[in-house]
């Protein structure tokens, strides 16, 4: 068996990470996870407030999926996409029964940027039209299609690798002038500069319009109500469709087993990944509208992977799903949303240098101040090197104090398994208050 230095040395010589300069590396090594918690090769316990990448929802190590997988292995562990399975049939089924309106047809990918991919080749595919309208303030995935149609600046190092015919829109609460105006101006404002934009690119050139359900990794913005279903009627009206990206926000995550049913919206296509194994398994999956699906049942559906339907990861969804239903996480999730939401305005007594906190459900971040007064966050929009001391610090504190979450810029995530309790709660709250001691002596008032 390997100790934990040895772990730690032959991934950084022989693996590469995402996302990283490779020689800064210092990876956690987990040995065992269970519940809420990751346990490391010296027996510390480490509690996670973002569910790894908002995705373990179930929680860790529940066995019940380990025996949904070792059933469907025992049985057939692959056969091709022209073939199909029991639980092809059953989780195909399950997912109709839950998704809102006519989105009765899975297709199922490997992760959540395949599935985004494959919305755009099948919105391209359905339409005959060739744009795809995004946000800069969002995150599609790692692929040169997620990429492009997202704003996340991950992507800024592949700029010249990106797919045409993408277009982003500034979000409705960044316009200028607009922070002295009321909600229902602002929201007639934003929407009109949308249908601008639809003229400018020509409207019967664009495809598709694709969202996040609720704004995850670019730090939980809250879209103003009414805007995404305004969007929506803008697509209605000029035969675009919308595709929802459920990657993060979807299985439970907000209340809802999508974050689109908070806006009182159906789409066309929905994208998924993450909640849907839990990510015990990969396993992303389309699903798309009996509309969009009756073109192709005399005209091929040029679209397809080697892993489509994967029996094994489809019986780890099937098995998850169920203990959504059974455990009653979703139901947890409202609870635990709003106990959330309580303990954090009770820290603020506390900590000056907490801003505002965004949540729905349990997909929530909490803004870190630098300047109270203009609300100036401690580190910029992608901010990088210097600009992010006081965040590197803040984010040694939680790991030596034993919480994993997503820190990022100004933003500290919080984003635990639908299954945690007040209780533990309670626990990783009191570690990211000690992280806050650190910005709180850097405020400036």
């Amino acid at each position: 068996m390997l100790t934990k230095e040895q772990i730690i040395n032959d991934s950084k010589q022989y693996s590469l990470f995402s996302w990283s300069a490779q020689s800064n590396l210092n990876p956690l090594a987990i040995e065992k996870a269970s519940g809420v918690y990751l346990y490391d090769y010296d027996g510390n316990k480490i509690i996670d407030f973002s569910s790894g990448l908002m995705s373990v929802n179930i929680g860790h190590g529940d066995q019940r999926i380990t025996a949904a997988v070792v059933e469907q292995m025992q049985k057939v562990s692959f056969v091709t996409p022209s073939c199909t399975t029991e639980v092809r049939a059953k989780l195909a089924k399950k997912l109709a029964s839950i998704c809102p309106g006519n989105l009765n047809k899975a297709f199922f990918t490997l992760c959540g940027t395949s599935s985004v991919d494959n919305a755009i080749k099948l919105a391209r595919l359905y339409t005959g039209r060739h744009k795809i309208i995004g946000r800069y303030r969002a995150f599609h995935g790692g692929s040169i299609g997620g990429m492009s149609v997202g704003g996340d600046p991950r992507k800024l190092a592949n700029d010249g690798q990106q797919m045409p015919n993408t277009v982003l829109l500034d979000d409705p609460y960044y316009f200028f002038g607009m922070k002295e105006l009321d909600e229902a101006t602002k929201l007639q404002l934003s929407l009109e500069y949308v249908e601008r934009i639809i003229h400018f690119e020509g409207k019967t050139n664009i495809a598709a319009f694709i969202f996040e359900g609720e704004s995850g990794s670019s730090g939980c913005l809250h879209y103003p109500k009414g805007y995404l279903k305004g969007i929506k009627l803008l697509c209605e009206k000029y035969g675009i469709l919308f595709i929802a990206d459920e990657v993060m926000s979807g299985f439970g995550r907000t209340g809802k087993w999508f974050g689109f049913e908070n806006h009182d919206i159906i789409p066309d296509m929905v994208c998924m990944a993450k909640g849907l194994t839990s990510s015990y398994l990969p396993l992303g999956c389309l699903m798309v509208s009996d509309t969009i699906a009756e073109k192709f049942d005399t005209t091929p559906m040029m679209i397809g992977l080697t892993y489509n339907a994967h029996p094994v990861a489809l019986a780890a969804a099937l098995a998850v799903i169920n203990i959504y239903e059974e455990d009653k996480l979703i139901e947890n999730t409202i609870k635990k949303g709003a106990y959330l939401e309580q303990k954090i305005n009770e820290l603020r007594a506390k900590h000056p240098s907490m801003g505002n906190f965004r949540n729905t459900g349990l997909l929530g971040c909490l803004d870190i101040l630098k300047n109270k007064k203009t609300g100036e966050l401690i580190a910029p929009y992608n901010a990088s090197g210097e600009d992010l001391k006081v965040t590197n610090l803040m984010a040694g504190k939680l790991r030596a104090l034993g919480l994993y979450t997503f820190v990022r810029w100004g933003y500290i995530f919080i984003a635990p398994p639908l299954c945690i309790t007040e209780e533990e709660i309670d626990e990783g709250l009191a570690i990211i208050s000690e992280a806050l001691s650190i910005a709180d002596t850097h405020l400036e008032v």
